[in-house]
C-alpha cells in the first residue's frame, strides 16, 4: 500500500503524541533469554526524536495492553510520564490524557498497529501506523509509514509533526 500524503494542517495542531509499544515502539517481537527474562530492541533514532519532539512543547505517551518494566525503563529514559500499561481499553486512557491536558481529539497523533489501536486511532486528530501494521489498521490510518515498527516508523511520524510546526499555520 502506498503511503498516503499526510494532511500538514491536521499535524500542525498536535500538541500530544500518543504511541503504542509493541509493532510500533519495538520490532513486535517478544525476546527470552534462557533465564526467562523478556527482552525488547528498541530504536535509538525514535528515541532522540520523542525527546526532540518534547523539546518543542509536544508531550508524548504510551498506550500498551501488555505491561513490562522494559516500557517503564524506556519510557523513564526519554522523559515519557504519561505511561499506561496492560490497557483492555486504550480508549479510556486518550480520554484521560486529553481531560488531563485539557485537549481535543483534533491535538492527539495516535500510533498504532493493530486492532486493539483503532478506537484510539479513530478519536485521534491524526492516526499513522508502521509499514507492517495489520491491515485492517493500514485503512484506519491518516499516514502509513514507509519504516517498520521498531525500525524508525516513530521518527517518521515524530518528523513529520516536527516539520509541520516549523512551517506555521
Amino acid at each position: 500500500m502506498a503511503a498516503k500524503i499526510p494532511n500538514r494542517k491536521k499535524l500542525r495542531s498536535i500538541r500530544f503524541l500518543l504511541l503504542d509499544v509493541d509493532g510500533v515502539m519495538t520490532d513486535g517481537g517478544i525476546y527470552f533469554s534462557e533465564r526467562g527474562d523478556e527482552l525488547k530492541k528498541f530504536n535509538i533514532q525514535d528515541g532522540y526524536g520523542i525527546v526532540k519532539l518534547q523539546k518543542t512543547g509536544v508531550h508524548t505517551g504510551i498506550l500498551t495492553g501488555r505491561s513490562s518494566q522494559l516500557v517503564t525503563r524506556r519510557a523513564q529514559e526519554l522523559g515519557i510520564t504519561e505511561v499506561y500499561q496492560n490497557l483492555e481499553n486504550k480508549l479510556d486512557a486518550f480520554e484521560q490524557i486529553k481531560a488531563k491536558y485539557g485537549l481535543d481529539g483534533d491535538e492527539v497523533a495516535y500510533v498504532g498497529d493493530d486492532e486493539p489501536d483503532i478506537p484510539v486511532m479513530k478519536k485521534a486528530g491524526f492516526a499513522a501506523c508502521p509499514s507492517n501494521a495489520a491491515a485492517l489498521v493500514k485503512r484506519q490510518a491518516d499516514f502509513v509509514c514507509k519504516n517498520r515498527g521498531g525500525e524508525g516508523a516513530v521518527r517518521e511520524v515524530v518528523d513529520l509533526i516536527l516539520e509541520s510546526h516549523s512551517r506555521g499555520a
